[in-house]
């Protein structure tokens, strides 16, 4: 059973090396690694370059540039360029469980599995409440996942490489959101996940509001190409827009409004705080202060990201129907 796995990068010079070292550090190594390289204007190439001097012969590595590609078309170059029929999947910016790769393809040596899930969790610097509270707001434990319905991330996957070609690989169409549709064409040919919790990638949240807006923006506004959930999207500009405002308004002249929004709010935002005291060991090391910090983080991220959310689906609807119809 041998593996290729791939990755495309994009001025990942802080990053890099760390995926590097901890694909390196495998219980099962891949048996070459195919990186392709989107136009990187910092000094990522040269950062691969230099880990592989002072590593030779620790990976089989093939490195490839494309100036302007997506990250759909990079990892449809990658995966047209690997050599072996088993296809492992994972991004820059990652920190690997030692045994990801061996975990998440062991199930193929079952014939009838064609697509593993693998997890993914925050990373979150340990001294940061807003990294910690964005992680316990937006990622979902192993315990909520239903594996039937569960739709892999590309940070941690893996499959066959005749599985990609009949799904027709990923949407070079699509800048965001692309692995959802990728999946979602998988099922649509009739392949079923295997679920593998254990094999398990980490990746940092994002720094700054900013970034997680600019992130989310992103998100939404893929999900607007891609014509993807759309139910949520209104149910969001329903709440904010009529809802939220009309318990305010009434709220004016009646006292018991208050309790029932405040209420409502804290509805809203269970899920994340359950995360954060229960499932967060980072959260547990902050001091007082930071924890504290970390509590009024949660509803100011949900907030941030339903903003961005709103902001950036309609540019997607419309460009869909723009450049579709």
């Amino acid at each position: 059973m041998q593996i290729s796995l791939i990755m495309t990068v994009f001025n990942e010079a802080a990053t890099i090396k760390t995926v590097l070292q901890t694909l390196a550090a495998q219980s099962r190594r891949p048996d070459e690694v195919v990186i392709v390289d989107g136009g990187s204007q910092d000094t990522t190439l040269a950062n691969i370059q230099q880990w592989l001097e002072q590593n030779p012969a620790v990976l089989n590595l093939k490195l490839l540039v494309q100036h302007g590609a997506n990250i759909s078309q990079g990892r449809n170059l990658a995966i047209a360029h690997a050599t072996y029929p088993i296809i492992a999947v994972t991004d820059a910016g990652v920190r690997l469980e030692p045994n990801w790769l061996e975990v998440l393809t062991t199930p193929f040596e079952r014939i009838e599995v064609a697509v593993v899930a693998g997890f993914f969790q925050a990373d979150p610097h340990s001294s940061s409440p807003w990294e910690i509270a964005l992680g316990a707001t937006t990622l979902p434990t192993v315990s909520e996942i239903q594996p039937a319905k569960f739709l892999p991330s590309s940070r941690s996957v893996a499959f066959l490489q005749n599985a990609w070609q009949t799904a027709d690989g990923y949407p070079e169409w699509l800048d965001y959101c692309e692995d959802l549709i990728f999946d979602l064409n998988l099922k649509k040919s009739g392949y079923s996940f295997e679920w593998c919790p254990a094999a398990l990638a980490y990746f940092r949240p994002r720094s700054s509001p900013t970034a997680f807006f600019k992130q989310y923006y992103r998100y939404a506004r893929g999900d607007g190409k891609a014509n993807l959930f759309l139910k949520r999207h209104l149910l969001r500009y329903v709440t904010y827009t009529v809802v939220a405002p009309l318990m305010v308004w009434l709220g004016r002249k009646r006292w018991w409004i208050w309790p029932m929004l405040v209420g409502s709010g804290l509805f809203y935002v269970r899920t994340p705080y359950r995360r954060l005291f229960a499932h967060t060991p980072t959260y547990q090391k902050l001091g007082l202060t930071s924890k504290i910090a970390a509590i009024l983080w949660i509803p100011l991220v949900r907030a941030i990201g339903d903003i961005a959310k709103m902001c950036g689906y309609p540019p997607g609807v419309w460009w869909r129907w723009f450049y579709i119809h």
